[in-house]
């Protein structure tokens, strides 16, 4: 069904590859963007950990819409903010003519599930297979007036404005947790018995395995803050009934980029579930196995798969204690996980056995006391976007394919869905 004004035409009509290429050493850590960084189910992009050992990579600028094409079934895609480079694993699409076509709406139209069922359908390979980059240019999209497409976009834009507004303001949050943890527990500067800094108003330093640490602190593993370390496992996947329940199932893509992991790609069922895998709420989640050291925090109830080691906190009033603990020990898990081996991995005897400096119990409490709100706050604000992210996903194949037009007040739309 078309509307006045609306073709059918393919993505190559609209849109091209860009293959421009930029000296690497044009690109930081802030702007360079590779399959690594990219993150799963339409999250954007993180932080890269590396930068580019290549002579050259492939130029993006602002607006363009950059799409990791490995794994597609990941859904890694983003509407650039900033110029940059990424590798040759991400393509660069580029719209041809800005009268016809509005990058947004263009950015929206590839949002959607069904243009990742298709890129998946049509990629190449098995074990890592890649989007065939023809196949993805024959993609058909539905190209309403240019009036439209703006108010299309703009609507969708609202929510991810939104979404973006709680990312930010739950980042500062997660700085400010994370700059007391660093003040009190690795420069030392807990409050004392007069209320000054310990280290530098002169507390009684002593030695240890790890170096030189307040006195009547202590070095422990990670066995000894755990009243249970948990390794995952995936039930058959040859026998369907396993899945499709209502239990989480936290796989390494669900963690990237995320405190508290609430939402994951596939769930368990009852039968699918294993009982002593179980992972509380607010348990240490590590990924151990091809990409180690991703530390997030359980939202609720679920379980993972072998890839995840989870800390079952001996002391809940330890969690926060334990995530920053974690997330510094993350360059070492990373080391530890290096033996060798094409695959990254960190088996969980030797996991069990890092070792980390612990305080008395007084000072974790008074360290979860402060930051509870804060990481409250976090979770809230996840939560939202959840919500905001399943309707403006409910919304977006009504809009692009007219069944809602516009323009029309959010609230409307709201309802209509």
């Amino acid at each position: 069904m078309t509307f006045n004004g609306w073709k059918e035409v393919v993505l190559e009509e609209v849109s091209y590859y860009g293959d421009e290429k930029i000296p690497s050493a044009e690109v930081t850590l802030d702007n360079y963007i590779s399959t690594e960084n990219m993150l799963p189910n339409k999250s954007g992009v993180g932080m890269a950990s590396g930068l580019p050992t290549t002579k050259s990579v492939r130029r993006y600028k602002k607006g363009d819409i950059l799409l990791s094409n490995i794994r597609p079934y990941f859904k890694k895609i983003w509407f650039a903010t900033k110029n940059g480079g990424c590798s040759n694993d991400v393509l660069v699409i580029k719209n041809k003519d800005e009268k016809e076509l509005d990058k947004k709406y263009l950015y929206y139209t590839l949002l959607q599930d069904n243009f990742f069922d298709y890129v998946t359908a049509t990629s190449k390979g098995t074990k890592m297979p890649r989007g065939d980059k023809s196949a993805i240019m024959n993609y058909g999209i539905m190209l309403p007036p240019l009036n439209e497409q703006k108010a299309i976009a703009s609507i969708l834009s609202a929510f991810d404005e939104k979404i973006e507004t709680n990312n930010q303001i739950n980042e500062k949050l997660e700085e400010m947790a994370q700059a007391l943890f660093k003040h009190w527990f690795v420069d030392f500067e807990f409050p004392n018995e007069n209320g000054k800094p310990y280290k530098s108003s002169g507390g009684e330093m002593v030695e240890s395995e790890l170096g030189m640490i307040p006195k009547g602190w202590e070095v422990k593993t990670i066995n000894d803050i755990s009243s249970e370390i948990i390794t995952g496992k995936t039930p058959s996947t040859k026998e369907k009934e396993n899945f499709g329940g209502n239990i989480p199932f936290v796989k390494i893509p669900d963690m990237h980029g995320k405190v508290y992991v609430e939402k994951t790609e596939t769930y368990l069922s009852e039968k699918g579930a294993v009982k002593n895998k179980i992972v509380p709420k607010n348990s240490i989640m590590v990924s151990c196995i091809a990409t180690p050291g991703i530390v997030s925090l359980a939202g609720q109830s679920c379980q993972t798969n072998q890839q995840i080691n989870t800390i079952i906190n001996k002391d809940n009033k330890m969690c926060y204690f334990n995530f920053f603990s974690l997330r510094n020990l993350s360059d070492t898990i990373r080391t530890l996980g290096s033996s060798g081996s094409a695959t990254l991995n960190l088996n969980k005897n030797q996991f069990s056995k890092i070792k980390i400096v612990v305080p008395p119990k007084e000072m974790t409490d008074k360290y979860f006391n402060v930051v509870d709100k804060i990481f409250e706050t976090i979770y809230l604000n996840q939560k939202e976007n959840l919500k905001l992210i399943e309707l403006r996903d409910t919304l977006l194949p009504k809009l692009m394919s007219g069944e809602i037009r516009v323009p029309l007040d959010i609230e409307t739309l709201a309802e209509q869905s």
